[in-house]
């Protein structure tokens, strides 16, 4: 694993801690000022760091108590100052309406190089769905 590979392994694992924590700003600091996300809920697209920092704030905030986080089968691809990652994420955790949240989705993070450190400039979460049905298959596990 090259020095860059594991810059980027930590990056991802400080960033599952701040969800854990619910550490809003720990987590921006992964991204950069021109993030683009593509998430599992509406809309299609969040564009730059503040509509990501909305989303994260929007996200961590529904949950009550603590949250249950995983990275699982982290795939990490580097090369000079370009490099991006594949997993399969889980969340379990207690909504503040009572629901229970129990989730694996798919994530892929791209990242650049900028002043000598990784920064994510696009992520993107998906879960697969049912095309008989259309809904998202929400109850899938590795």
């Amino acid at each position: 694993m090259s020095g860059d590979d594991d810059a980027i392994r930590q990056l991802v694992d400080e960033s599952a801690i701040a969800v854990r924590s619910k550490n809003v700003d720990a987590l921006m600091s992964a991204f950069a000022p021109d993030v683009l996300s593509f998430d599992v809920v509406n809309p299609l697209q969040y564009s730059g760091s503040e509509a990501a920092r909305e989303r994260a704030e929007q996200w961590l905030g529904s949950f009550e108590g603590p949250i249950g986080y995983e990275v699982r089968d982290l795939r990490i691809d580097a090369c000079h100052d370009v490099a991006f990652c594949h997993s399969l994420n889980h969340v379990s955790a207690t909504k503040k309406d009572g629901e229970k949240l129990e989730m694996w989705w798919r994530a892929t993070l791209c990242f650049r190089k900028l002043d000598g450190q990784w920064k994510v400039t696009h992520q993107h979460n998906s879960v697969p769905f049912d095309p008989e049905t259309g809904k998202a298959s929400m109850d899938l596990k590795p």
